[in-house]
């Protein structure tokens, strides 16, 4: 079954419903999940915006089997990505921003993973191609917890289009590679706008994409092993903006 217009799990439908980012057309609830606190909030939202909910057998959920659905599906419209243009035009002029690209990333659970660590972290973006890549589906939605709704998703024809627009207006290109020439936490993230391109879980980051980085860091290895997996390594990197960001106000005040 397609699952792209749905949303599945607790946390993934009340944060959908808290947002309104995308639109409810109605949730499937399951008899057996009724009296779950977690569920009983969702109700209560769905009957605050006036949408349709259903209490339905566990067999209604039979075509949904092998996802983590926790007895509550909402039929949702189909994600609304940003334009990239729209979103260059209304960058802050004000503050630095930060994006993230996804070069070939290809487990929905990966996408999901950096969709909500980006979010936590107040990035202002994330940029994926629209082939070659994990796209928005209803894995991505339940593992970023909801995330997806609290930042903005681009796609794009074409990444490396997208960088050149990205270096034409000021952003710094970081890409993140095994073979690096410097440690990730040797970048100052404060003093610019930057977007930080991260590779698939193959084949890693292109090297066309490579080429036009300003910067190719590196997390170190204290084992002989390959790396970490995509999503934590853009968490460690990803944080470490934060850090630095945190650290920089402090010593301002």
């Amino acid at each position: 079954m397609d699952v792209k217009n749905y949303i599945y799990g607790r946390n993934a439908v009340s944060e959908v419903l808290n947002t309104n980012y995308r639109k409810v057309n109605k949730i499937l609830i399951s008899k057996n999940a009724s009296n779950d606190v977690k569920i009983n909030e969702i109700i209560q939202k769905a009957k605050s915006n006036g949408i349709v909910f259903q209490f339905v057998p566990k067999e209604k959920f039979r075509d949904f089997e092998g996802l983590a659905h926790q007895g509550v599906i909402a039929m949702v419209s189909p994600v609304e990505y940003l334009d990239f243009y729209e979103f260059l035009t209304k960058s802050s002029k004000t503050t630095f921003s930060k994006v993230v690209i996804l070069d070939g990333i290809e487990d929905p659970h990966n996408l999901g993973a950096i969709i909500r660590t980006a979010a936590c972290a107040g990035y202002n973006a994330i940029i994926i191609p629209s082939r070659r890549n994990a796209q928005v589906s209803a894995t991505v939605e339940k593992t970023s917890a909801g995330a997806i709704n609290h930042i903005p998703l681009i796609q794009v024809n074409s990444l490396s289009n997208a960088i050149d627009k990205l270096k034409d207006n000021n952003y710094w290109i970081i890409a993140a590679d095994a073979h690096g020439k410097d440690n990730y936490y040797d970048i100052n993230y404060t003093d610019m706008n930057f977007a930080l391109i991260m590779g698939g879980e193959q084949t890693g980051v292109s090297k066309n994409n490579l080429k036009k980085s300003d910067f190719i860091v590196k997390i170190p290895m204290l084992r002989d092993f390959n790396s970490l997996n995509v999503s934590n390594a853009a968490s460690v990197i990803i944080y470490e903006s934060v850090r630095q960001m945190i650290q920089t106000k402090k010593h301002s005040v």
